[in-house]
């Protein structure tokens, strides 16, 4: 994962191209194609807040994107160029590219000053030199000043010298001796020119003031001086002091002093005392644009005599720059399965000042998984050391710091926030591993049992998690019949009223299932417990009561006090405090004779039977059970007090029967059988009229002479009339996973077969219709392609629309 510089391409451009100018193909010259920079969003990265270039990506070329001044970029230094690198994402590449600019003859040849005044002595022998300002022509090689040229040369000839550091020092030379009462001035024209395309020019007038004679000329006391200055100095710092003597005396003796000869730059940073030759500091210095100065210092005295002191002036670079962070590519998000070493970052640290003080060291912050490693010089990036867990930490702050080896050392930070994407591995989390809930029976159906809940640790789609049912078959019914669960909020309803006499309990498996890819998830248990009403009545066994026969209890007139007349026997099928019964004794003929035990439900005799009691006893019994509200059922018990069977059946054979009962019971019998004679008749009229317009069919058909062409349904083939069977048969499989979705449809064409598998088995829903061609052959098998396991998993079947049985399914093969 180092970052190395993969290639480098250079370019050459005139200065002051229009913006939009071509530069150079970029994805040529690199070796690249324009779908590479598309995908790699190649982008331009410059150290300084200007960019003169623009990459245009859909066509791989360079172009003009800000009007280029050399001058103003390189000033005198020679050859002219700019850097900058262009970058390109997943992978990152780097390249470097370096762009010439060439100079043009945008710029004339100019001097300090239009108008330059001189004194001179008549006595100046032939030969006094007399230095002059040099023109300033910012262009540089041919397109610099060429040449001087004075004009007139009746007095002075023009001698150039070229200086180490590249500038020129002008003199004019007498050649023809002075005299002042003859002539007091004389007027000279310099002209500079350049060797540029057009030829560029600049002039200064030269006004000379003959003197009287002064016959010594000051003279520096050094020929060069040289002195250290550390940047950033305050203004008004003493740098050095020049100093020159003259031998005249009186006035012609004194000397000034000024700077001339010099940048205008140089000028703005330093001044002279015109007394005493003090150079102090008049700006701000700054090692970093430049790291020397030469001054040209003049003495001169009144007489007009001057001599040029060289002053070579070092800057002492001082740690006054903070180190710099540019982000080169930055991903602000990353998944949490990134492995180690996984770039997040490229950076680049640059500090202006040099030596010691510009040395930097980068680092981020301990406390997260991520390192820093170097790569190019000043180029470092940030990878990670370690596996992440967005569950854990889902974001990242990173301060990257960088600090110079100055002193003190200054240093600076940024800060960046890296964000973990989430993947699908946390599965979803029940609130508990085993549910367990009381409902109580005849609830009507819809009712909200009660709401499962599973958390996820993911994020996103991945912590959406859905609700399932565990198909099952319970009590012989499948489990979507009884309960059914909202995919989204995992409520459970009840899809009928639970009866607890059938059912007490039952439990089954909930699935929450997240979105992820691939889903994850988790089962739960879940126990209904069926909660007993009081709904159901107290049911009598004995004694039984029947609608035309007549059933009496005999009691002896003998019986004595605490006689067991019979016992009524009752029970409740409802369970607990809901199936506890108690007898009551609701009416009799003789209440004072007989009485019912609470608990037991047996009848006695309260007291002796005499003669003078009646012989037909009624009682009515009502049964209650402890429920709430209480549900009861009533009980006739007949009972006769007598000592022989015939003296009973002589008072009991006047009971009437119900014969309301049997007149309603042959009403019934009657109205029935009237209804299946006319569904008899109307099926046999309807079986004869379609039979009949088969018939006419064949024969309009067998008749014509049109040529007979058999349709068949699409994507099915004729058998051709040569096996057994007459019809095309149609085979549909349907099958579902979920419990909340069961459908099976076919069509009907002709006769029709339908396999059929049960909706509780596993698998998305799904369709399959034949497509093969039935054969010729009278046994060619009917090929329908599911697995064989498949069929005999889910339980397939045929069933065919007109009950026939051609077709048998052989679930092994």
């Amino acid at each position: 994962h180092y970052l190395f510089m993969t290639g480098q391409a250079r370019y050459s451009i005139p200065e002051e191209q229009a913006e939009g100018s071509y530069v150079g193909n970029i994805a040529r010259d690199l070796g690249l194609d324009v779908a590479r920079l598309m995908s790699g969003k190649a982008r331009i990265i410059t150290k300084g807040n200007r960019q003169y270039v623009d990459l245009n990506r859909d066509k791989g070329t360079l172009v003009i994107k800000e009007r280029i001044d050399r001058e103003e970029l390189c000033e005198k230094t020679t050859p002219c160029s700019f850097s900058f690198e262009v970058i390109l994402e997943n992978p990152i590449q780097l390249y470097r590219v370096t762009v010439e600019v060439i100079d043009i003859n945008d710029n004339s040849p100019s001097f300090p000053k239009d108008e330059i005044y001189l004194k001179m002595v008549e006595n100046a022998a032939v030969g006094t030199r007399f230095s002059l300002e040099s023109a300033d022509d910012p262009d540089v090689g041919i397109n610099d000043i060429q040449k001087y040229t004075l004009k007139p040369t009746d007095h002075f000839i023009l001698e150039v010298q070229n200086q180490p550091d590249g500038g020129s020092l002008v003199e004019m030379v007498l050649q023809t001796p002075l005299d002042r009462e003859r002539e007091e001035t004389h007027t000279l024209v310099l002209v500079a020119s350049d060797g540029g395309e057009p030829h560029r020019s600049g002039t200064v007038r030269i006004h000379i003031t003959v003197l009287d004679a002064n016959d010594n000329a000051p003279v520096c006391n050094q020929a060069v001086y040289k002195a250290d200055v550390k940047e950033n100095s305050p203004e008004g710092t003493v740098v050095t002091t020049v100093t020159a003597n003259d031998a005249d005396k009186g006035i012609n003796g004194e000397v000034t002093y000024s700077i001339a000869r010099t940048a205008k730059e140089t000028k703005q940073l330093f001044e002279v005392n015109v007394k005493t030759g003090e150079i102090k500091v008049a700006g701000k210095l700054d090692y970093e644009k430049s790291k020397s100065y030469q001054l040209n210092v003049q003495a001169s005295d009144h007489g007009g005599y001057t001599d040029t002191c060289k002053v070579i002036i070092q800057v002492i670079d001082e740690n006054d720059n903070i180190p710099t962070i540019q982000l080169m590519s930055f991903s602000n998000s990353i998944s949490e399965d990134s492995p180690p070493g996984t770039t997040i970052a490229v950076v680049n640290v640059d500090d202006e000042d040099s030596d010691v003080n510009g040395v930097v060291k980068c680092s981020i912050n301990s406390d997260v998984p991520f390192k820093i490693e170097s790569s190019l010089t000043g180029y470092y990036t940030i990878v990670t050391d370690n596996f992440l867990d967005r569950e854990s930490i889902s974001e990242y702050n990173i301060t990257i710091t960088v600090s110079d080896q100055g002193s003190p050392p200054l240093s600076s930070s940024k800060n960046i926030n890296v964000k973990v994407s989430d993947i699908n591995d946390s599965p979803p989390k029940f609130d508990e591993a085993e549910y367990s809930k009381t409902v109580p029976e005849n609830n009507s159906p819809g009712f909200s049992v009660f709401t499962v809940s599973a958390s996820d640790a993911d994020w996103g789609q991945n912590a959406r998690i859905s609700y399932f049912l565990e198909e099952k078959d319970i009590n012989g019914a499948p489990l979507s019949s009884l309960v059914s669960v909202n995919s989204e909020n995992g409520v459970i309803h009840a899809v009928r009223s639970f009866d607890y006499e059938q059912m007490k309990s039952f439990e089954f498996n909930i699935t929450a299932r997240d979105a992820g890819s691939p889903p994850l998830s988790s089962v739960a248990t879940v126990k209904i417990i069926v909660q007993d009403q009081n709904d159901n009545p107290p049911q009598v066994l004995y004694p039984v009561q029947t609608g035309g026969s007549m059933v009496a209890e005999m009691v002896p007139r003998s019986a004595d006090v605490g006689y067991l007349v019979t016992k009524v026997v009752a029970v409740d099928v409802d369970s607990g405090q809901n199936a506890w019964l108690s007898y009551k004794l609701q009416k009799a003929t003789d209440r004072a004779l007989f009485e019912v035990g609470l608990q037991n439900g047996e009848i006695r005799t309260i007291r002796q039977v005499t003669d003078k009691d009646a012989v037909k006893q009624r009682l009515t019994v009502i049964v209650e059970d402890n429920g709430q509200p209480s549900r009861s059922a009533t009980v006739v018990v007949n009972v006769a007090v007598a000592d022989s069977f015939p003296e009973v059946l002589s008072e009991f054979t006047d009971f009437p029967h119900d014969k309301e009962y049997n007149d309603n019971l042959t009403f019934y019998l009657v109205l029935a059988l009237a209804v299946v004679s006319f569904l008899f008749i109307t099926c046999l009229v309807v079986i004869i009229s379609v039979k009949i317009y088969r018939w006419r069919q064949s024969r309009v058909l067998y008749q014509s002479n049109l040529p007979v062409i058999p349709y068949y349904p699409p994507r099915y083939s004729d058998t051709l009339g040569t096996g057994t069977l007459q019809h095309v048969y149609n085979y549909e499989v349907c099958r579902t996973t979920d419990s909340r979705k069961s459908d099976c449809k076919f069509g009907r064409a002709g006769s029709q077969n339908v396999l059929i598998m049960d909706p509780s088995s596993t698998g998305t829903m799904q369709r399959i219709q034949n497509e093969k061609s039935i054969l010729d052959e009278p046994d060619s098998p009917l090929e329908v392609s599911i697995d064989a396991k498949r069929l005999k998993s889910g339980g397939a079947r045929i069933v065919s629309g007109d009950n026939s049985e051609y077709i048998r399914l052989d679930e092994d093969k």
